[in-house]
């Protein structure tokens, strides 16, 4: 009998996890995962290794060692890092190889501290590509106005790419044409359109966290009745976004040269409000070619209880355009919500990144005296 999960992978949606850490790897767990709950790639960022590493001592060995030797704190946080994503992309390189390169893939964010400039986010991707040295690595690249064009060059030059923090759906109908205009570039080439995977990482419960405190500042019993609504409408309307794009006569000319489809990826699916179920933002996002990555708690969660799979649909998509049309009318200012995610999103990343950076500088100084 399959399991709740595995039900998921037959509803042409791949799970991953968003969780990534040594113990993880060396204890056998990620293949445990792989096996019975139907894991086919995992995600990393900032706050996860931040949470793997600082006081793990996991990595006390190495980061004595590199310390010792002189390696700078960038260096060692780099090489840290560099150690489990190999590790990670070596474990799910049958998946990767099973599947034609569709999953068994391992995400690295580039450093947020970029995220507004579009040469050095190219720059730092090919750096991950070369250190890394896998086919199923992913580099994440935040969807700001100045990842875009990263993300059309990388795609460009035949780099498979995580597009993440996706709030907008203007902001995602601009991934996707950076995905398309890259691939075309890379084609014009002569490059395998075969070769660069990509995702597109819409993020989900935070849009719910920051439109219920609006709701509830606005008061109203209007308002009020909307909170929960508008994760689940904006992830759905962006999936509609989606089937929209990848038809027709530009998307079928690369298809026939071998061009992957953009996978939708919902990603922050994790409930933060006690108010609603552990698995809301799984088992309403269900579609082919989706992607959902969830934290192991979600995983757990869902393999336990999760309700029998329903696909989106038409209908779905239609509700969730009458919601967000519904959250204007009763005050709510879309545009202004998006915006404030973006820019926390990519400030939350950043903060992490430097309390690793810091932790590690800590832990380096020590060792040298």
């Amino acid at each position: 009998m399959q399991s709740r999960l595995h039900s998921l992978v037959g509803a042409g949606q791949s799970v991953w996890s968003d969780q990534i850490s040594r113990t993880m790897i060396s204890s056998g767990e990620l293949e445990r995962r792989i096996e019975r709950d139907a894991v086919t790639g995992v995600t990393s960022n900032p706050a996860i290794f931040a949470a793997a590493i600082v006081g793990s001592p996991d990595y006390a060995d190495q980061l004595t060692e590199l310390a010792r030797r002189g390696a700078s704190t960038a260096e060692i946080v780099a090489s840290l890092m560099t150690a489990d994503l190999q590790q990670a992309c070596d474990s799910l390189r049958p998946v990767w190889d099973a599947t034609g390169g569709r999953d068994g893939h391992v995400s690295v964010e580039v450093d947020p501290e970029l995220a507004d400039d579009t040469a050095a986010t190219v720059a730092e991707a090919r750096e991950w590509v070369k250190r890394i040295d896998r086919p199923n690595l992913l580099v994440k690249v935040p969807a700001t106005s100045a990842g875009i064009p990263a993300i059309k060059a990388l795609i460009g030059e035949g780099i498979s790419i995580n597009v993440t923090l996706i709030f907008s759906l203007h902001r995602y109908a601009e991934v996707m044409e950076a995905y398309l205009g890259g691939l075309e570039d890379y084609q014009a080439i002569g490059g395998d359109l075969s070769r660069p995977a990509s995702v597109a990482s819409f993020f989900v419960s935070r849009v719910d966290n920051e439109v219920d405190n609006r709701l509830d500042q606005i008061g109203t019993p209007e308002a009020v009745a909307m909170k929960g609504l508008a994760a689940v409408a904006n992830a759905r309307v962006a999936y509609s976004a989606f089937l929209q794009t990848f038809r027709g006569g530009r998307w079928n000319r690369l298809a026939a040269g071998g061009a992957r489809i953009q996978r939708p990826l919902w990603a922050s699916t994790s409930t933060k409000s006690p108010a609603y179920r552990d698995t809301l933002y799984v088992d309403t996002l269900i579609a082919p070619h989706t992607v959902n990555t969830m934290p192991l708690p979600t995983i757990d969660a869902y393999q336990d209880h999760g309700p029998p799979v329903a696909i989106m649909g038409p209908e779905e998509f239609a509700h969730g355009q009458m919601v967000l049309e519904r959250l204007a009318e009763v005050g709510i200012d879309y545009g202004d919500v998006v915006a404030v995610l973006e820019q926390e999103g990519v400030e939350k990343f950043v903060d992490s990144g430097r309390k690793l950076m810091a932790d590690v500088d800590r832990a380096r100084g020590e060792i040298a005296r």
